[in-house]
């Protein structure tokens, strides 16, 4: 009995550092009552919850059944892919089954038979759900890692989009981005996106699996490496602007843009040896209840929280009905141990609580809703309440609501976004080919140039034909004789004898349908 005692004084501290107690009942002068915390659910697997996609139609290999090889192996293609045969087939859920020791299921993609139009693959996971990140997310191929690869996150279940991390073999050439490490990061740039190549390059398929999207590295900038000064990481979670949105998803999207290569260039006498196979994906997170509840349950086809606090809805992201005598705020992990549960209260007089956050000093109250409004609200708020930012501003997540700062201004820039709005998080819409918070920086494959550009040609598939140059990606510097986009035309006259070319002729549509395609692979999307 000593011994459990112990066991739980020493795991007291712990459970309550990890705010999984909403509420206590405790005895004061004025009798019982409950006395309210900020808290949250346990981290879980997320993978057991979550709704997969891959994309485009007809990727997963084996409608019609082909035969694949391996890089161990790359003659001896006597391996099959058949859809309609269970044992032959490797649909996406089978990266999400539990696996014999010693037995790997997995999801496969057709062969690049097709070399060399890329050979692109979207897998989508997605909740419903806002979700936040407690450890690594790690993924693992069978048969070699991409060489070219992008993970993405969404916050609005996959309306937009935004880069999570970059993978090659090559970051400055896939990417034009120099390669790091995250574990180079400080505290000021803990939620950079960057680009790392270290699961890329080729390792042998037998020894080097995982690909992996590192939380616990990025946790530990300010918990310490063994992740010991949590108190310090709740403190940074909470005034850090951004940070606690970085890690906090409603869907995950990887995009394989090349496979593994066996640390040689494409053999194009044997492509069926390049392919992707993907046999796990863990995601430990847990439900994103705005510290709000401690439990989270799987019902109704989707994650809901278990809101306390005289909250409610999937996130806990509003006061119940009777409760609304304030605007609803999330809960805070200040002050440390237990936080600040900001719950709502109950609502008395319509005249004598209405809040303005210090933002208005004037109300009216609207006979026909029977509410109080404020009216005249300051510092670019906006709502019954001042609650709200205008159009053009975002929350500031670091700041109280009765903060003259509140609201930030969007500042999308005016060429690369589609307007001045952004959301919650503060990323503008962008247009196509730009992209950043502020729309201000081009994806890969485009240029910028007031706006963004797609590349007229490089050194892979968009290649300047007969001798010519890229100039810059935007333009092919041909030698005399050629004219056309890729220097693809002869400059000769059907009249001229003195030509060493063929006479002039209409461009073949080969080079055409070769530069359409590269040009929509930066701007992939969901078929």
């Amino acid at each position: 009995m000593p011994y459990l005692v112990a066991l739980l004084l020493h795991c007291l501290p712990l459970a309550m550092g990890q705010y999984d107690i909403c509420k206590s009942w405790v005895t004061t002068d004025d009798g019982p009552s409950w006395e309210f915390y900020a808290c949250q659910p346990k981290a879980m697997r997320m993978k057991d919850y979550v709704t997969v996609r891959v994309d485009p139609a007809g990727i997963t290999c084996g409608d019609p059944p082909e035969r694949f090889c391996t890089h161990e192996n790359p003659y001896l293609c006597s391996d099959e892919c058949d859809a309609s045969n269970p044992d032959l087939a490797h649909p996406p859920k089978l990266m999400f089954d539990t696996e014999d020791e010693g037995l790997a299921t997995y999801w496969q993609s057709v062969t690049w038979r097709r070399y060399p139009e890329p050979l692109l693959a979207n897998i989508t996971l997605s909740w419903n759900k806002s979700i936040e990140l407690t450890d690594d997310i790690v993924i693992t191929f069978e048969y070699g890692r991409p060489t070219i690869m992008m993970l993405e996150k969404s916050l609005d279940n996959g309306r937009t989009w935004h880069p999570y991390q970059y993978y090659a073999d090559d970051c400055m050439e896939a990417f034009s981005m120099p390669a790091r490490r995250v574990r180079d990061l400080s505290t000021t740039s803990a939620n950079r996106v960057l680009c790392t190549e270290e699961y890329s390059r080729w390792a042998g398929s037998k020894k080097e699996k995982n690909v992996r999207f590192e939380v616990r590295d990025r946790f530990a900038i300010f918990a310490g490496p063994d992740l010991k000064n949590m108190d310090n990481l709740y403190t940074r979670l909470e005034s850090a602007k951004g940070l606690k949105d970085f890690f906090t998803v409603t869907d995950l999207r990887m995009r394989l843009l090349r496979p593994a290569l066996g640390g040689t260039y494409v053999q194009r006498e044997n492509l069926y040896k390049y392919f992707y196979a993907v046999s796990n994906i863990e995601v430990t997170g847990r439900c994103k209840c705005n510290l709000h509840a401690n439990l989270c349950t799987f019902r109704e086809g989707s994650l809901q929280c278990e809101c306390e606090h005289n909250t409610t809805g999937q996130d806990c992201g509003k006061c119940k009905k009777n409760f609304r005598s304030r605007s609803w705020r999330a809960g805070s992990y200040l002050p440390l141990p237990n936080g600040s549960p900001n719950a709502c209260a109950a609502a008395g007089s319509a005249f004598g609580n209405c809040e303005c956050y210090g933002h208005s000093n004037r109300c009216s109250y609207i006979d026909f809703l029977n509410v109080v409004t404020c009216v005249s609200c300051k510092h670019n708020t906006r709502g019954q309440h001042c609650q709200h930012c205008r159009l053009g501003f975002y929350r500031n997540s670091s700041a109280e609501l009765d903060d003259e700062n509140v609201c930030i201004e969007c500042n999308c820039n005016q060429i690369g976004s589609v307007h001045d709005r952004c959301n919650e998080t503060g990323y503008c819409e962008c247009k196509e080919g730009a992209t950043g918070p502020k729309c201000d920086d081009c994806l890969p494959n485009y240029y910028w140039r007031q706006g963004c550009f797609p590349n007229v040609c490089d050194d892979e598939l968009l290649l300047c034909q007969n001798g010519g140059t890229c100039y810059q990606n935007q333009r092919c510097l041909c030698p005399a004789g050629f004219k056309g986009v890729l220097c693809q035309q002869s400059r000769c006259d059907a009249d001229r004898k003195d030509c060493d070319g063929a006479p002039g002729a209409r461009p073949g549509l080969g080079p055409l349908l070769l530069g359409a395609l590269a040009l929509q692979l930066p701007g992939w999307v969901d078929l």
